[in-house]
């Protein structure tokens, strides 16, 4: 309660000096894994889209150049249906960790 009640009085500056993390970074192959598999769903498991589709794979594609467009997605210098919005929920790190990992799979 007590903490509740400090927080309170902090003030609005104190509330928008960092979005809240509900967890920290899980950056070994487990949990790369596991962020990887958040991408599934648009991007096709393992990174590959089926063909034909509008979604472009991620599976074999430079890393430098998936890592920029992520960072670019979550400055929101890049637009996209939604992935402006999702990699805003990604840390750099996890961003980087995401590029890295689907740049070693095969296409």
């Amino acid at each position: 309660m007590a903490a509740a009640l400090a927080l309170a009085g902090a003030g609005p500056a104190a509330a928008q000096t960092a979005a809240p993390r509900f967890a920290p970074p899980n950056l070994t192959p487990a949990g790369v894994r596991a962020l990887a598999a958040n991408c599934a769903q648009c991007h096709g498991t393992g990174g590959r889209t089926v063909v034909g589709s509008q979604i472009p794979s991620l599976a074999g594609r430079e890393r430098a150049g998936l890592a920029s467009q992520l960072a670019a997605f979550k400055r929101g210098t890049a637009r996209a249906t939604v992935m402006d919005q999702i990699a805003k929920g990604y840390s750099d790190e996890e961003l980087a960790a995401l590029a890295d990992y689907f740049a070693r799979r095969p296409r």
